[in-house]
């Protein structure tokens, strides 16, 4: 599903971001990815969504390499996958139907597809009574809610979560932090980034663990590493 292969990344600027990362991430799999400021964690989330790309090794996607595949390519590669920030990014001019409904437009979806599958995942995130409503008349929960939505709309194979509860309230994150966990019982594979220690440690999920650009554990069901 994920899988790095000797992976590391350089910037111009001499830093190495990232040395030679070596896992894999399974499909069906929930996976959080830890570490402090600095520490890497979002240059390989960078890299799996061809943010950015590696100086050396192989990234492999849905058992494909997408090390040096062509920028052309790179829309339809992200159409696997379904990305969650900690700002929301919602668009504020637009209605939370119109703002899920927006990620099926790009795809080309047809209008009754549209119709059809925008209702069912709001009910799945519990939006159903908000369709109607803009961004700023929701609370910072909903506002998540409606990006969890608009990422799970074209039914990805696979959920990135970057820092997804950072600007969230404790138990407002753990609204979201057990639809993650559902949605991933439903199937799909989720990788999330993440700060939360008490949600790590509670979850125990597989912790891939990097500091200073170096995988330095990957337990299948772990904590936060309190040292960090």
């Amino acid at each position: 599903m994920i899988e790095f292969r000797n992976v590391s990344k350089k910037y111009s600027t001499g830093t190495e971001a990232v040395h030679n990362a070596n896992f894999k991430i399974e499909k069906g799999e929930f996976a959080f990815l830890v570490g402090s400021s600095g520490s890497g964690k979002s240059t390989l989330i960078k890299m799996i969504l061809k943010e950015e790309d590696p100086t050396a090794g192989n990234i492999i996607i849905n058992g494909k390499d997408t090390t040096f595949i062509k920028s052309r390519k790179v829309p339809f590669l992200r159409r696997s996958m379904g990305v969650v920030f900690q700002d929301f990014r919602l668009l504020p001019d637009k209605t939370v139907y119109e703002n899920v409904a927006f990620a099926m437009y790009i795809v080309r979806a047809t209008p009754k597809h549209i119709r059809r599958q925008v209702p069912m995942v709001l009910s799945l995130v519990g939006l159903s009574g908000k369709a109607k409503m803009y961004p700023n008349e929701l609370s910072g929960g909903e506002q998540q809610r409606v990006a969890l939505a608009r990422a799970l709309v074209n039914n990805p194979s696979m959920l990135i979560a970057d820092e997804p509860t950072g600007n969230l309230d404790p138990d407002t994150a753990w609204e979201i932090m057990n639809l993650l966990n559902s949605i991933n019982l439903r199937g799909t594979t989720v990788v999330v980034a993440t700060h939360a220690k008490d949600i790590v440690d509670k979850m125990k999920k597989r912790v891939i663990q990097i500091d200073k650009g170096v995988i330095v554990r990957d337990d299948k069901k772990g904590g936060y590493d309190s040292e960090l």
